[in-house]
C-alpha cells in the first residue's frame, strides 16, 4: 500500500478564480484512502483558521507524491 496525500484545492474569498492546490498531510502505508477522507474535514478546518483569505473548494485523497512539483 502507497502513504497517502490530502490534496486541497483552495481558493481566494476576494476572488474565487484564483484558486491553487495544497498538499497538507502524508498519512502513513496503513492508511486507507476511506480514513484519509474521513480525517479530511479536521485537517482543512485546521489550515483555513491559518489561511482565513482563502477557502476549501474541494479535496481528494491520492497517492503521496505522485503528482509533486519538484
Amino acid at each position: 500500500m502507497q502513504m497517502l496525500e490530502l490534496v486541497v484545492s483552495v481558493c481566494l474569498l476576494e476572488d474565487h478564480a484564483r484558486c491553487k492546490e495544497v498538499s497538507l498531510i502524508y498519512m502513513s502505508e496503513s492508511t486507507t484512502p476511506m480514513q484519509c477522507m474521513m480525517m479530511s474535514p479536521s485537517e482543512i478546518a485546521k489550515w483555513t483558521e491559518g489561511h482565513p483569505k482563502w477557502f476549501a473548494k474541494k479535496w481528494t485523497c491520492r497517492p503521496a507524491g505522485r503528482y509533486a512539483k519538484i
